[in-house]
Formats: C-alpha cells, structure tokens, sequence
C-alpha cells in the first residue's frame, strides 16, 4: 500500500539567512555567557521549529504503532511513517517508495548491505574496493565481511588535497572486483568525489556500488537514478531531521536478491517453527517497532527544506566557505587539511603545536562549538600525519560574522599557548 504524505503548506522562501536563523530554537542561546556559535554541523545539524513540532505532534497526539493497528491512532501514526517514505522517495529521486529502507542511520545501512548482501554474494577471493577517505562506518563493516568471506579489501588512494586519485582507484577494478563502497562527500575534509564517474568505471568492471551520503544531503541535490548507484545510505540528524533515524536506499532487484538483516516483528509474512516467509519491500529490512517518531521528524525536515530556496542555501554555503578557508589560511601558524577543488563547508586545520583538544576546549569557552579528534576517519590523520585535526563545519544556517567569532578565538588560543 502506498500512503500519500500531506502536502506541504508553505511557500517556498527566498533565501535570507536571518529568517533562516529564525526557524531554529537552539540557535538563539547563550553558551557561557557568549551568543552560540554552533560549527559542528558535520557530527549533528541543527532541528528546525517545524521538525520538533511535528515529533512532538506524534508523542502529544497520536503515539501507537504502525502497520498492526486497526484502530484511529495506530492508522493515523502509519500514514505519518509511510507518508515520509514518500517523501524520502521523491527527495532521492527513488523510482519507487519500496525501494526506501528506514535504519537508525548511516551506519546501520551500511552494516545492513554489508552483512546482508556481502554474506550472500561475496566469497573468497573477491575485492571490495573503499577509498582512503573513508569514515570507519565504512572500512569496518567491510573488513568484518572480509574476514566472514575471504574477501580482500582494496583501497584507492588520495593526494596531498585530499582528493581521490581517480586514476588509481580505475587500476585497482579488475575480474575479482565485486563491489565498491565510497563517501559522497568526505566529514573530516569536506571533498566532493566523483560519484558518477566512480559508479560508471564500477559497473563497467561488473561491481556493485554504495555510496554513503551523510555529508552529501545536507548540502545538496541527490538524485539516485541519474547516479546510478545501487546504494546510498544517509542519517536524518545531519539532514535537520531527529536522532536515531536514516535511509538506506537501494535498487529494486538488489534488495530483492538479499536475506533479511535482521529477524522480528513486521519483517515476516508468515511464520511456522518450520519455516518463515519474509515480507515484502521495504518491510523485509525493518524488523520490529521503528523509530516512527524520527521518521515523522525526517519527513518534516524534507518538507523544509523543500519549502526554503535549497540553490540560494548552497550559494550562501560557498560563500561561507570560500570566506572561511579565505581568513584561516591568513592564520600564519594554521594549516587547513583538505583543500579539494570540489568540497562543501567544512573547516578542518591544525595549529602549531597546540593539540586540537585544548583549541575546542578554549573555544567552548568562547561559546564557540566545533568538533576535534580524528572524527572516525583514522586513516585520513594518518595520510595527513596528524593526531587530530580541529573542525568548524558549515550548514546554511551559519553566518560570516561566526566565522569572525571563530577567528577571534583562534587567536586567543594562539596568544594563551605563546
């Protein structure tokens, strides 16, 4: 059954960053007695009004649990659920809503194709080919299936830019190359990578794809059949949706093909002790009561961001960064990691001998929030031969004056470590 979400009621905005600001709640606070300055948007973006709204909704008037209930609330909860698979369909561009698998996030999807499809189609000898750039939720689950099937990991490598070397992940794609797993965008240096290139060279060599994309959504258009992809797998909480929810996205045939990941409630048509049938798409991989307020949530952040002006936002992004990189970079003992041609708004620097730790803890102090460590991308610190790095990372919602704010605490680290 296909379930309609309700249209959206607003008329779509101009872009203009201060009625932006205006729509999130947490933005408007003060951390230490300074105005916030919320950078950490790579790790959590921000919840517009509407999206708590609309979660809140579910808890204060209608909470029971979809699919099962034949009465008012239950049928009210499932056509709020299903409505937001709709609404991921049509912002991914899925040919079909069937084809939307709801997860706790990025991170279960990848594990999701990983185990399901990797344990199925993968055996010893083949390669599965990741790149340098990886986020561990995208190395691990891989290794794990390796060491399950005999399967060898393959790893394209990047420059000093941080960019993929797109000629030598072409020269690791061969006979044995059975799938290929890569970042969209990088959330440690911000590099846009040639998906479509990436996916095409792929298919050519017979391979599957994935493509993890939770740095990608937050910033700009995606659209899963022009890429091709087999796979893509976002989390609604760097999309200005709740905690707790994602998206796995994958092809109709593919999904078909691959054992249920996990057993339980929901994800069954009929069970004997001697034998279970599984339900259909999507429900095979949605085992038991989902985040239902979440997926609400996620629709609500899509009709938002379908009801603001998303080109004008991506503008304002690159200026934003375009500026940042611009006034850091004028920082004599600062060094950015990862100055890619393509990139989105993310900020990640060093400075001369001061741990990036005691930079967030002292901008903190400045009201100032931005993330330091190695940000699950342990291989990059060590292509870049760096402990950590320190990241001011940019959503639409950010301003030049923060950046400003963020340069004059730098600078009072500096002068504090002389």
């Amino acid at each position: 059954m296909t379930y309609m979400p309700t249209p959206a009621k607003k008329q779509k905005m101009t872009f203009d960053v201060a009625a932006i600001r205006r729509n999130f709640p947490v933005l408007h606070q003060q951390v230490y007695g300074k105005p916030l300055v919320y950078l950490d948007n790579a790790a959590t973006s921000q919840a517009p009004r509407s999206v708590i709204e609309a979660m809140n909704k579910f808890y204060l008037e209608y909470r029971s649990n979809v699919h099962r209930g034949v009465y008012h609330l239950s049928e009210r909860a499932t056509v709020a659920y299903e409505g937001s698979r709709v609404k991921v369909q049509k912002f991914l561009n899925a040919a079909s809503d069937r084809e939307i698998i709801f997860t706790r996030g990025t991170t279960e999807g990848i594990n999701l194709v990983a185990h399901s499809y990797g344990r199925k189609f993968l055996k010893d000898g083949d390669e599965i080919v990741i790149s340098h750039m990886e986020h561990h939720s995208n190395i691990v689950p891989w290794q794990l299936i390796c060491e399950a099937t005999g399967a060898k990991l393959r790893v394209a490598p990047i420059n000093d830019k941080g960019e993929l070397i797109f000629e030598e992940y072409e020269k690791l794609l061969g006979p044995k190359t059975r799938f290929v797993s890569v970042v969209h965008v990088s959330n440690s240096l911000g590099t846009v990578n040639p998906v479509k290139k990436i996916i095409d060279r792929a298919h050519q060599a017979g391979a599957k794809v994935l493509l993890d994309g939770a740095q990608a959504v937050p910033h700009m258009p995606v659209d899963v059949q022009a890429l091709d992809c087999d796979f893509y797998a976002f989390s609604g909480h760097k999309v200005f949706g709740g905690t707790g929810i994602g998206v796995l996205y994958g092809k109709s045939e593919c999904l078909n093909a691959m054992p249920p990941y996990q057993g339980g409630g929901d994800m069954i048509r009929l069970v004997t002790f001697e034998k279970t049938t599984y339900n259909d798409l999507p429900y095979k991989f949605e085992a038991g009561t989902p985040n239902i307020a979440g997926a609400i949530g996620l629709g609500a952040a899509i009709d938002y961001l379908d009801n603001i002006d998303f080109q004008g936002a991506g503008l304002h992004e690159r200026e934003l960064l375009s500026y940042g990189e611009s006034v850091l970079s004028a920082i004599p003992s600062l060094k950015l990691i990862g100055v890619a041609d393509r990139k989105v708004g993310i900020l990640s620097f060093v400075l001369e001998n001061i741990h990036p730790h005691d930079i967030a803890t002292i901008l903190d102090r400045e009201g100032i929030a931005i993330r330091a460590g190695h940000h699950c991308t342990q291989p990059v610190m060590q292509r870049f031969n760096v402990p950590a790095t320190s990241r001011a990372s940019l959503a639409f919602y950010n301003t030049k004056e923060e950046i400003d704010a963020l340069v004059k605490g730098i600078e009072k680290v500096i002068e504090m470590f002389k």
